[in-house]
């Protein structure tokens, strides 16, 4: 199979514990997107966003810096899981998260590019930055 690499950077006028939170904090990160989440805290625990159609593993925490998850999508090929790094940098007014997700499959690469914007970073902003 065919997969590409997702490559964003993404600023918050948040400090780096409010980013990590939100991802990692299961209530949070229902809130922001609307949807159940269940994110464990530790690495080998399990990850379900959007009710369960999103599901992954976490692979390394270093908390307020960095997440590295295993993930997939429900409609991607059976077994298949991408690499997703999240990286989060302290910089003047707020944070810098430069986001990698490796093993993406080529087909759905624009769906998912562009749902990482519609779907994580504008609810994310919308919320925090109010």
């Amino acid at each position: 199979m065919k997969t590409k690499t997702i490559r964003q950077v993404v600023t918050f006028k948040l400090s780096p514990q409010e980013v990590y939170e939100m991802l990692m904090d299961s209530k949070k990160h229902s809130a922001f997107t609307g949807s159940e989440a269940r994110i464990s805290r530790k690495v080998g625990g399990k990850v379900t966003a959007y009710d369960g159609s999103l599901e992954g593993t976490n692979l390394e925490l270093v908390p307020d810096k960095k997440i590295v998850q295993s993930w997939r999508g429900s409609d991607w090929p059976e077994g298949h899981y991408s690499k997703a790094v999240f990286s989060l940098k302290e910089i003047e007014g707020g944070t810098r998260l430069t986001f990698t997700q490796a093993g993406v499959p080529a087909d759905l690469y624009e769906d998912y590019r562009q749902g990482w914007h519609d779907y994580y970073w504008k609810p994310m902003k919308s919320m925090l930055e109010k």
